[in-house]
């Protein structure tokens, strides 16, 4: 569903590396705590490995590293963000999810080129709220479309 023609947008805050990131809900389908990751052999380098999701293989990749950012350690409050791109469900590992908020669309402004380390490709606009900005994703560019076979191909194998 695009986020675009809202008056407001519900969206999962979560912090990458000291940065306060948001990515629409509609796109979630759950948050979970760390779990064990299979390492995958030969698997493309964003991708961190798969887990088994209540029967479901699920690619897994470090949104630290696929940004091009110094991967960080994991902690008990990382997690994974589930989310559905298209017709692909796959995982990302951040270092904390914090809250749901409700967002006007007023509040939004286009990214600047490059924010926080993060090439704007990734971001889809920045919110300004009282006193913070949370970066907002776009989560269907988060993988290229090469990187959505790449997925399916490592699971079909």
């Amino acid at each position: 569903m695009s986020s675009q023609g809202r008056e407001e947008e519900q969206i999962v805050v979560f912090q990458l590396h000291n940065q306060t990131y948001g990515i629409d809900i509609t796109s979630v389908r759950e948050i979970i705590r760390m779990e064990e990751i299979t390492e995958i052999p030969n698997a493309p380098d964003f991708l961190e490995g798969i887990i088994n999701l209540r029967g479901g293989i699920v690619p897994i990749i470090d949104l630290g590293k696929r940004f091009g950012l110094v991967s960080g350690e994991r902690t008990s409050q990382s997690r994974i963000i589930i989310v559905q791109v298209s017709n692909q469900i796959f995982g990302m590992i951040v270092d904390s999810v914090q809250e749901v908020l409700r967002v006007p669309a007023s509040s939004i402004e286009p990214p600047p080129p490059m924010l926080g380390g993060v090439d704007a490709a990734y971001l889809r606009g920045v919110a300004l709220l009282e006193e913070r900005l949370v970066i907002l994703l776009e989560h269907s560019r988060i993988l290229f479309e090469k990187e959505q076979q790449q997925l399916e191909e490592v699971i079909n194998q």
